[in-house]
C-alpha cells in the first residue's frame, strides 16, 4: 500500500512545477527564525553526536508554508536529494515542519522502517509533538519527538495506539486532494482540457518576500540514503 501511495504522489508531482529542494548543511535548520540561535545548536550538536555514535542520521528542517505542495512529496524529495543516511544502510530520519501550515512529517528511510514503522512514527507526532506545538512550545516538541525516534530506533518507545494500517484512509484524501487541485487550477494532468506545467521548471517556496530554497549554514553531509515513503504525517 505504501508504494501505491508513493506513486499516486509521483502521478500529481507530473502536473506541477518542481519545487526548490533545500541544500542542508546543518542537522537542524530553522528557515523560519521560529528557533533561538542556541536552541539550534544545542539541536545540532546531539544530532551530530547521535550521528557519530550510532551513524543514524536524524535532521530537521522548519520551512515557512509548503505553498500547496504535498509534505510527503517534500519530505521524500528533500531527504533522497539531501542523501539522508549512509548508502549501506538507509538509516536517515527527517522531521520536517510547514509552521503557516501547521503541518509536519516524519520521513523514515528503508534501513529504519522495520524500528520505526509508519504506526509508530505516526504515534510519535500525534502522542509527542503534536501537544507541544499546540501550545506553541517548538522547540520541547522537536526535541522531545528526537527522543522518541531514538528510543524508537533502540526498541524502546511503547505506543499502544500505534496503527500501521491507519495510513489506509489517508490514500483517499490524497486522491480527493488531487481532484481538487486539478479543478482549482483550470483543469489540470487529471481533467481533459486542463493545463499542467511539467516538472522541468524549478521554484521555490518563500516567506514574504525571500525564498527559502537553497543551501544553510555548514557541517552536516548526507551520506546517500535512500528513501521510499515509509512514515508518517500529521497537523496540530
Amino acid at each position: 500500500m505504501k508504494y501505491f501511495f508513493s506513486f499516486l504522489l509521483f502521478c500529481y508531482s507530473v502536473g506541477f512545477a518542481q519545487p526548490q529542494i533545500p541544500k542542508l548543511k546543518m542537522w537542524a535548520t530553522d528557515l523560519t527564525s521560529t528557533l533561538s540561535q542556541s536552541e539550534l545548536q544545542d539541536l545540532n550538536t546531539r544530532l551530530k553526536s547521535y550521528q557519530d555514535t550510532t551513524s543514524n542520521q536524524l535532521v530537521v528542517l522548519i520551512i515557512p508554508s509548503l505553498e500547496g505542495y504535498p509534505i510527503e512529496m517534500l519530505a521524500e524529495e528533500t531527504a533522497t536529494n539531501n542523501k539522508i543516511g549512509t548508502e549501506k544502510n538507509s538509516n536517515g530520519i527527517l522531521l520536517l515542519i510547514a509552521k503557516d501550515d501547521r503541518e509536519l512529517r516524519l520521513e523514515v528511510g528503508y534501513g529504519l522502517e522495520g524500528v520505526v514503522p509508519d504506526g509508530i512514527a505516526s504515534s510519535i507526532i500525534r502522542n509527542v509533538i503534536r501537544p507541544r506545538f499546540r501550545d506553541n512550545d517548538y522547540y520541547l516538541g522537536i526535541n522531545e519527538g528526537i527522543n522518541s525516534i531514538i528510543a524508537a530506533i533502540g526498541g524502546e518507545y511503547k505506543a499502544e495506539d500505534a496503527d500501521d494500517d491507519g495510513g489506509f484512509p489517508f490514500i483517499f484524501l490524497i486522491i480527493i486532494i488531487i481532484i481538487a487541485f486539478s479543478f482549482m487550477r483550470g483543469g489540470g494532468p487529471f481533467v481533459p482540457g486542463g493545463v499542467y506545467r511539467t516538472g522541468t521548471h524549478s521554484r521555490g517556496w518563500s516567506s514574504g518576500s525571500s525564498s527559502w530554497g537553497g543551501s544553510s549554514g555548514g557541517g552536516f553531509s548526507g551520506g546517500g540514503g535512500s528513501f521510499g515513503g515509509g512514515g508518517a504525517s500529521g497537523s496540530w
